[in-house]
């Protein structure tokens, strides 16, 4: 039985799982938590990451061009978007900074083939309208589009809601930014509740630290996180 108290304790834990992250990409969510949850020691998600970001050269151009997920004033810089080369992120790129570069004509081709694709490029189609939503961009898409995507994403975890896996997290966590959380089978949500690894976080590593070799993913406890944060506290999109 889920409780609202078993779901805060999870989400409590959780929270120290991230406290001393220094992964970038997990630190601008965590950004997006404070400012949509206000989760206090998440405050300085933002700092974090740009103290990250000065450390890591190599990463540096996609990591300066996906910051505009926690900064609206985030600067555009076009050496910088020619490195972002996996396809995936070409797409939220292109809707994070689609209110000051129009979306290419071809953009709801792209979201169509996405779709169909089923999978990580279904579950990035989904994000990826959500922010061209959230940032104003002119997007016309079929009749039924947007339905037919939502029951799809659902679907990845009504396949099995006994499993809980990384694009299953993924799926729910992106229906619940998309205002579709009633979508999301209980049951899962349950499923994630329990399985709650010790450190707080869950699924493990792809590539197993030797230092922590039993710590989560960081991956797979954002998207748990911003489920239940979602599921506990319904969320009112914050305008910034």
């Amino acid at each position: 039985m889920l409780s609202q108290q078993g779901v805060r304790n999870t989400i409590a834990n959780a929270i120290q799982f991230f406290e001393d992250s220094r992964e970038p990409h997990a630190l601008l969510w965590l950004n997006v938590m404070h400012r949509r949850f206000g989760i206090e020691p998440f405050a300085d998600a933002l700092a974090r990451f740009d103290r990250e970001l000065a450390e890591r050269p190599d990463e540096a151009p996609v990591l300066r061009v996906l910051r505009r997920i926690a900064d609206a004033n985030n600067p555009i810089d076009d050496k910088d978007w020619e490195q972002v080369s996996k396809y995936t992120d070409r797409m939220l790129v292109a809707a994070l900074y689609c209110d000051r570069v129009a979306l290419p004509a071809s953009f709801p081709e792209v979201l169509e083939k996405c779709v169909q694709q089923g999978g990580y490029f279904l579950t990035h189609a989904l994000l990826t309208h959500i922010l061209v939503q959230e940032n104003g961009g002119e997007l016309t898409l079929p009749d039924g589009f947007i339905d037919t995507m939502h029951r799809r994403v659902a679907a990845i975890i009504d396949d099995d809601p006994a499993t809980v896996d990384d694009l299953r997290l993924e799926a729910a966590a992106f229906l619940c930014l998309a205002r579709q959380a009633a979508r999301v089978d209980l049951g899962f949500v349950q499923r994630v509740v329990a399985i709650q690894n010790s450190d707080g976080g869950w699924g493990h590593p792809e590539t197993v630290d030797p230092a922590n070799p039993d710590r989560s993913s960081w991956h797979s406890s954002i998207l748990a996180l911003l489920l239940l944060l979602h599921i506990d506290f319904p969320a009112t999109p914050d305008p910034a």
